[in-house]
């Protein structure tokens, strides 16, 4: 099947957009080090950005809101939601935090203007935010010196770009650390994927994964990533899947927001088949797409999906539910079990905790960044390993300078309920090392 090959930058795009992984690397980590050297650090005057002297600290979270495609609202509102709780409780080192935010529309260049109204608001950072578009954002935010803090983990650039400090692995670590797991308890797997440059990575990672646990490499089923039906596409990975009668096959959807559509096509027609597991990644699938779909009736029932953090059940969420709960009990669109959510949680952490180290000093955009580069390490209660960020951390070598965290969870969802499928987090560093990314 031949899809539309699309060119933004969105879930890992070609590797080879960079010729080879290792000059992406050398010439992030170049970068950086140029960043670190200046003193107006990265085209920002020192104490220039927002939070100098007594005043409000001011920062951005943007997300899609109310489109026809991937919708985050609940990071946004829960942005807000912790400023007033912070706030509440005295502020960051007795400083009120301010956030504005912004609805990038899916559209790159609502994107170019959120990031544009950033460095014009003189915000100190960019905080827990989803774009598809890093390509449209990144040059304003890079140009004004100002750090992009737990962004979801959509877009390479945010495993690339200098001022990005990631909180995830993103799809690399997910579609690795989902390979790795599902090598030992599947036969034959299937994976679904876009044909679109987005998609194209999508074989690699999981297979990297499987390889690790000796298990053979997955079909590769190309799908539209904007069909009405996927009919075609589930026939097949059904016949693949289901060709060991010896051992029970899995099919992998990893179409987004299109994951959806599949599911409705392979649910009419797994009846025609051998039994087969399903498995996906957090993003194409969460709590609130389980809930949607049937729950426990539905297709996702027994499925294995691999996330970057703790269950929502887990008790290191308790903090988060405790803000929503004291800020916004009431607000439907903020779901403690949303991944958006939850990494907006975790990025406003992270820079709480550099806000903090400054030790009542300046905070500024220049000032922020120094304390992330300088090797502040970043506690997350238990919900991600600690967060360092050097200027080239282990997976420069494959393209990914701005990495840092390499672990995953295993889940599979019983009862309708996403529940933990073994304690504690997988590292795929390895995998991701051993990945032929070229």
């Amino acid at each position: 099947m031949t899809g539309t090959r699309r060119t933004r930058s969105t879930f890992l795009p070609r590797f080879g957009h960079y010729t080879r992984p290792v000059r992406a690397a050398v010439r992030s980590a170049g970068a950086l080090a140029a960043c670190a050297s200046l003193a107006a650090g990265c085209g920002v005057v020192p104490g220039t950005t927002g939070g100098a002297g007594d005043g409000p600290i001011t920062v951005m979270t943007w997300a899609p809101e109310q489109t026809k495609a991937t919708n985050k609202p609940g990071m946004p509102a829960f942005a807000g939601a912790y400023a007033r709780w912070v706030n509440a409780h005295g502020g960051i080192n007795g400083r009120k935090l301010k956030v504005l935010t912004c609805n990038d529309d899916n559209d790159s260049i609502q994107a170019a203007k959120c990031a544009r109204r950033a460095v014009k608001e003189n915000v100190v950072a960019v905080v827990g935010s989803y774009s598809q578009y890093a390509d449209s954002f990144f040059p304003a935010l890079e140009g004004g010196g100002i750090p992009y803090i737990g962004g979801y983990g959509v877009t390479n650039s945010e495993f690339t770009s200098p001022l990005s400090y990631p909180v995830n692995g993103g799809q690399p670590a997910l579609l690795a650390g989902l390979g790795k797991e599902l090598a030992s308890r599947c036969g034959p797997v299937s994976l679904v994927r876009p044909d679109s440059i987005a998609g194209d990575q999508l074989p690699t990672l999981l297979n990297s994964g499987l390889r690790a646990g000796r298990h053979e490499a997955a079909s590769d089923q190309l799908a539209k990533d904007d069909a009405t039906e996927y009919d075609v596409q589930a026939q097949r990975s059904l016949e693949h899947a289901g060709r060991n009668p010896a051992k029970e096959g899995c099919v992998v959807p990893a179409l987004g927001d299109r994951n959806d559509t599949f599911m409705d096509s392979f649910r009419r027609t797994r009846g025609d088949y051998p039994s087969v597991r399903t498995a996906t990644v957090l993003g194409s699938v969460d709590q609130t797409v389980i809930d949607a779909s049937g729950g426990a009736s539905g297709p996702y029932e027994d499925a294995y999906i691999s996330g970057w953090y703790p269950v929502a059940t887990d008790e290191r969420w308790d903090e988060m539910k405790q803000v929503i709960k004291e800020q916004a009990f009431s607000d439907n669109r903020i779901d403690p079990a949303d991944a958006g959510v939850q990494t907006t949680w975790i990025a406003y952490t992270a820079f709480r905790q550099a806000v903090e180290s400054l030790d009542g000093g300046e905070v500024s955009a220049a000032t922020v960044r120094k304390a992330l580069n300088d090797g502040l390490k970043v506690t997350t209660g238990g919900l991600t390993p600690p967060l360092r960020w050097r200027f080239s951390d282990r997976l420069a070598s494959v393209g990914f300078p701005r990495l840092v965290n390499t672990s995953v969870t295993l889940q599979i969802v019983r009862q309708g309920r996403l529940r933990a499928a073994e304690k504690g987090f997988v590292d795929v560093t390895k995998t991701l090392l051993d990945a032929d990314l070229g």
